[in-house]
């Protein structure tokens, strides 16, 4: 969603690291092409005014000059500042109440009965036991889809159909909650604009009637600048408690992301990453802003890799790395488990000065998933003695496994070379016997 934006800016702090010695003129022009950066991304004016106003009053003080590496301070500077623009720390779910009542709200088309169940799921993987609730009655088929996506997911649905009132379906809800001994009771309302009246009025109904811990806006980060006119009116009629914005993974400018935080005072609390059910993330400013000005993700990456991996499989890995017996069984596993942790460009932008590998002209995310493929498909078309034993594959061997993999020879050929080379470079890991800068880092 940021990959413009996070290019203007890296672009700029590229120059700014050029120079030795950072006079007043030198902050004011990168603050200027910083200034036009956001205004592009659509982030709201008076955003970008109060912004700017706090990053030049530290950037051209003490904090600046007396520092040994100026322009790195700038750029810490304007780090702190984004983090503070997008809401601080992260803003937790309010789980109190037996059961805890989520009430989501938004336009028609932000992906708000999607983003009832991907949550349900998060929060049905945190230990709690929620209830979906059909509380959408004006889209076709709406109660329709929220009764597939939980049956799907396992998780419990309240539909009384089209017929009953939103606010009667939602306050019953809060009863079978009770008597299912649910935690959790996520009411999916119906998309409104937020200049309808008469909806609007509804939606009161519902709060009056349910008492919700949590009200959350689901905003379609795709709205731009519109995104904040709507959240805006939304919590001066039903009082906001956080936001949730979806479609993140698309090519949205990230101005609404920016805007809406300050410009509300309602916390982002989560963002949703894609269509998967699974693709819904807790919103933390600082790593977003580390991302936007290409300083990667560790955090998120390690937690990504940590809910794919599995503990046992990850600690047999380790001994067979250790031990230099990891095979080509092993790495389809591995392969396995990289492919659930998402797009291989997201994976990248969390890498520390590797975010910028996915945007390079030769990269290309559907080629690098198609050869990912290939690799999968020219291990599965062997025998487990095969996996387990590459040295035994001559040319015979080769051929029937191109065949039935779809591939050529060649390609099989270049798997294997550089499976080699990596097993390799484990039994010189496992020896101890790496030299250079690589052992180095390794140890």
């Amino acid at each position: 969603m940021f990959e413009s934006l996070s290019e203007r800016l890296q672009g700029i702090f590229k120059k700014l690291r050029g120079k030795g010695v950072l006079t007043e003129k030198d902050v004011d022009e990168a603050l200027r092409e910083v200034r036009l950066a956001l205004l592009e991304a659509d982030v709201n004016f008076r955003v970008v005014k109060e912004f700017l106003g706090r990053v030049r009053e530290r950037a051209v003080g003490v904090e600046v000059r007396q520092s040994l590496t100026p322009a790195q301070q700038v750029i810490k500077i304007v780090n702190e500042e984004l983090i503070a623009t997008l809401g601080g720390g992260q803003a937790k779910i309010n789980l109190d109440g037996q059961p805890a009542v989520v009430m989501l709200v938004g336009l028609q088309g932000s992906g708000k009965t999607t983003t009832a169940a991907k949550l349900a799921l998060q929060l049905k993987k945190q230990g709690q036991r929620p209830l979906l609730v059909a509380a959408d009655l004006k889209r076709p088929a709406a109660v329709d889809q929220i009764v597939t996506l939980g049956r799907q997911l396992d998780i419990p649905v309240h539909s009384e159909g089209t017929k009953t009132p939103a606010p009667t379906v939602c306050r019953n809800a809060v009863k079978r909650a009770k008597e299912l001994a649910a935690s959790v009771v996520l009411l999916d309302t119906a998309g409104r604009l937020h200049v309808d009246e008469e909806m609007m009025g509804e939606l009161e109904q519902v709060k009056r009637q349910t008492a919700p811990g949590e009200v959350l806006l689901v905003v379609d980060a795709m709205t731009g600048q519109d995104a904040v006119r709507v959240a805006e009116e939304f919590h001066r009629r039903v009082g906001l408690t956080g936001l949730i914005l979806t479609k993140v993974d698309g090519d949205a400018r990230g101005g609404a992301a920016l805007s809406i935080r300050s410009v509300t005072g309602v916390p982002i609390k989560f963002l949703g990453m894609g269509e998967k059910t699974d693709a819904l993330e807790p919103f933390y400013p600082d790593r977003l802003a580390s991302r936007i000005l290409g300083m990667g993700d560790m955090l998120s990456l390690i937690e990504k890799a940590e809910a794919a991996f599995d503990e046992k499989q990850a600690k047999l890995l380790e001994e067979k790395l250790r031990q230099a017996t990891f095979d080509l069984e092993d790495f389809l596993e591995q392969l396995q488990q990289v492919k659930k942790m998402g797009p291989l460009s997201q994976i990248l932008e969390m890498v520390p000065g590797f975010g910028h590998v996915a945007k390079t002209p030769g990269f290309d995310e559907a080629l690098t998933d198609k050869q990912l493929k290939h690799v999968e498909a020219i291990i599965r078309s062997m025998t487990p003695e095969e996996r387990q034993n590459p040295h035994i594959l001559d040319g015979s061997r080769k051929r029937r496994i191109a065949r039935g993999s779809g591939t050529t020879p060649q390609q099989v050929n270049q798997l294997i070379n550089q499976f080699r080379q990596m097993q390799k470079l484990m039994k010189q890991m496992a020896s101890g016997r790496m030299s250079g800068p690589l052992a180095g880092f390794l140890r």
